[in-house]
């Protein structure tokens, strides 16, 4: 598939190469006036399409101008749905005149002030265990990160069997080749006698870094390489002069989702901030045929005529 051109300083989730490794679930469209990348999608048993953004989270390089790419788009899409990167430059009532239908906090995603010194904010029982996983292992920025593909993919395969992983976060190993050809691909490996433990991919955007993965191998699970990897992490953006991580949500949905992950994310940061989810309705008559068909009258979920879709 042929994408129109970024440009050449645009990196991570703004580029156009990230996308297109997603278009197994839809076909990447461009709006061009705010940069950003959305996935159009046809509806099941209809000829109409809707769009999502892209996982996991939509990303534009001038918020001002989303409101020109959607009035823009008419009635050729039924409806469209985002999760909101946390570090856009909108509020929430900009948010709300883009997206009438649908604009809620939706989850609180952990981020690091890299102005600080780990040492001030990382919990003890962190340090502790990236500690004692150093002894055990060496960890590396990885240059090539294509040259790890099968590690990578293997340790993926453990994640998605570890915790029933279904739907859209189950990438093909096509999908992750395009991953890891995307500008400002970072990857961070875990290793001991030459075997990979686990692997953690970042992408660096506009002064930030964003976690985007992290998988690891049983061995690599009992050895705690994540806390490895999370420190290593942390200091080697530190003195990359990279203001600020954006290490993800916990599992589940909802602002306030715990589990294990959350807790995790919550020892090696500075604080939250929130992202959204918004849904925007263009062509009313037919979402509301599409929802009746679909018998999703009374669903808070958006858009209704795809409620249960990933459950």
């Amino acid at each position: 598939m042929d994408l129109p051109a970024t440009s050449t300083e645009t990196t991570g989730y703004l580029n156009s190469l990230y996308c297109e490794s997603l278009s197994e679930f839809g076909r990447p469209r461009l709006l061009p006036e705010c940069e950003g990348w959305i996935l159009e999608r046809r509806i099941p048993n209809a000829s109409e399409f809707d769009a999502m953004g892209c996982y996991p989270m939509f990303a534009c390089s001038d918020w001002s101008k989303l409101q020109v790419d959607l009035k823009s788009i008419g009635e050729s899409l039924v409806s469209l749905s985002v999760v909101t990167d946390p570090f856009g430059e909108y509020d929430l009532h900009s948010l709300r005149d883009c997206f009438p239908e649908v604009a809620s906090p939706f989850k609180e995603h952990f981020v690091v002030d890299l102005s600080h010194d780990p040492i001030s904010f990382v919990h003890p029982h962190h340090r502790r265990n990236a500690r004692k996983a150093l002894q055990e292992m060496r960890v590396e920025l990885c240059e090539n990160p294509l040259a790890h593909l099968d590690d990578w993919v293997n340790l993926y395969a453990t994640l998605i069997a570890r915790h029933e992983i279904r739907g859209l976060t189950t990438f093909s190993r096509a999908s992750f080749e395009k991953q890891l050809r995307v500008p400002g691909i970072v990857m961070v490996r875990a290793v001991r006698d030459a075997a990979t433990l686990g692997i953690l991919l970042w992408y660096r955007q506009n002064g930030r870094a964003y976690y985007h993965l992290g998988a690891y191998s049983p061995l690599g699970y009992d050895l705690k390489a994540a806390s490895a990897l999370f420190s290593f992490s942390l200091e080697y953006f530190a003195k990359q002069k990279i203001d600020w991580l954006n290490l993800g949500a916990g599992a589940g949905a909802g602002t306030s989702a715990e589990s294990g992950l959350s807790r995790f994310k919550r020892g090696w940061s500075t604080g939250t901030k929130t992202a959204y989810f918004c849904g925007r309705v263009f062509a009313a008559r037919k979402y509301e045929e599409l929802a009746r068909a679909g018998k999703a009258s009374g669903t808070n979920y958006f858009p209704a005529y795809r409620a249960g879709e990933f459950s």
